[in-house]
């Protein structure tokens, strides 16, 4: 049964007004479903409680960290044959979750959010990075705690491998920073997930996706002023005037950085002059 596009956008819009986003794996789904209103969301939510529920059942006794890492490779690549897209990287069907389900393939965040989903059904400690560049895991235990790849099988990762990986992606050294290996919200990871669709459609030179993708993202984390001001931004050269102005007075009254305040209060000038 497809889904009703007005009541995921209500859905979302509830969500970005809670304090935190609690279901991961849910407000993926909802915005991969905002993109394909035509899929029925049950086999998906069943995609998911499956993955929980085969993780649970590998990871019975895993007492120790390294128990636990070995059962969430072993459930969501093995079992499950997810895996990361190396041939098609690009494709912005990697960061839609029903896509990556239906493929079996997808980005480090959307293979990342089914480990965390996975494993937070199991009450463990696992969560997202702010590492730059390629999105990984921390997983806890007992006061100890492991670094993960999900792109790589799972992959457990020490303080070279996390080096190497900045080496890749900056194309220099770069050391590796306290923040890097910082927890990141739930929120946060949904926004980066919904990055990687919106960077894909600039890149192709598709702007009206980009403006629909950073909708999405202003629903689900509405105090994103970055958000507001890029969303507002694009809209403006789309000569979408009303709806970049909506948006430029939203992120005015956010209290911005004195020198982005002054460049936007300067466009909403230009384009309140243009209305006239």
């Amino acid at each position: 049964m497809s889904s009703d596009k007005a009541d995921i956008l209500a859905r979302l819009e509830a969500i970005g007004a809670q304090d935190e986003v609690r279901d991961i794996g849910e407000v993926a789904l909802l915005l991969a479903n905002l993109d394909l209103p035509a899929n029925d969301p049950a086999p998906y939510r069943s995609e998911l409680d499956l993955l929980a529920a085969d993780l649970g059942a590998a990871s019975r006794g895993a007492d120790t960290l390294a128990a636990r890492i070995a059962a969430l490779s072993q459930t969501l690549y093995q079992q499950h044959k997810f895996m990361g897209d190396v041939e098609t990287y690009d494709d912005p069907q990697n960061a839609n979750l029903m896509r990556v389900i239906d493929r079996r393939k997808g980005l480090p965040v959307a293979l990342g959010i089914l480990a965390i989903h996975g494993g937070r059904a199991q009450g463990w400690e696992i969560s997202g990075l702010n590492f730059p560049g390629h999105f990984l895991l921390r997983l806890g235990k007992g006061g100890e705690h492991a670094f993960i790849d999900p792109f790589e099988g799972g992959r457990a990762l020490g303080e070279g491998d996390l080096e190497q990986i900045l080496h890749r992606v900056h194309g220099r050294t770069v050391p590796l920073q306290p923040e890097f290996i910082a927890p990141v919200t739930n929120r946060s990871i949904l926004v980066r997930l919904q990055n990687n669709i919106k960077i894909r459609a600039l890149n192709e030179g598709n702007r009206p996706r980009a403006i629909d993708i950073l909708q999405s993202i202003n629903l689900i984390a509405p105090e994103n002023i970055e958000v507001l001001a890029e969303l507002a931004r694009l809209e403006a050269a789309s000569g979408q005037v009303k709806s970049a102005l909506r948006h430029l007075e939203r992120y005015l009254q956010r209290d911005p950085p004195m020198r982005e305040a002054a460049a936007i209060a300067t466009l909403k000038e230009q384009l309140n002059r243009s209305l006239n």
